[in-house]
């Protein structure tokens, strides 16, 4: 797993019990990561709310994993569900028609993610992409409206 760029601010890691952790040295940003890895909390919150900057994170994180002192919890990081998929492509099928599935997916793959693993965290980012292929003005502004609306209920 490369730390070293992209966002990290969604995964989620806890900490590896080990027999051998007296035998690591650590800085003060490292064990302060590590006492807050939790299995539950994305690095993002744990920056909040240790203060820590997400370079700083970063750094930390990745030299705890180097460690095996951490480990990611897979699936970690929520991603949109099947409703929020279905939405998102039933709506905009309504404003520019029947393509509107293959748009979604062409979207979600310019992102670089499938539907099956789009975090949520970027679900405005590609509400306002697929916007773009929406022609008229009012259309697009009915599109994003709505899936505001579907965003705030789903609490993304």
């Amino acid at each position: 797993m490369d730390l070293s760029s992209g966002d990290i601010s969604e995964l989620v890691f806890k900490p590896v019990v080990r027999d051998d952790l007296g035998n690591f040295s650590l800085d003060g940003h490292m064990l302060s990561v590590l006492m807050a890895l939790d299995g539950k909390s994305t690095i993002g919150k744990v920056a909040q709310q240790s203060g820590l900057n997400m370079a700083t994170m970063r750094d930390a994180t990745k030299k705890l994993v180097e460690l095996k002192l951490i480990e990611r919890i897979e699936g970690s990081g929520s991603v949109l569900d099947h409703d929020f998929i279905s939405f998102l492509i039933s709506e905009l099928s309504l404003a520019i028609g029947p393509l509107g599935e293959v748009i979604v997916e062409d979207g979600v793959e310019d992102l670089g993610f499938t539907k099956a693993n789009f975090p949520t965290h970027r679900a405005a980012e590609l509400v306002n992409l697929l916007a773009q292929e929406i022609q008229r003005d009012e259309k697009r502004t009915e599109f994003k409206q709505r899936m505001v609306k579907k965003i705030r209920e789903k609490r993304y």
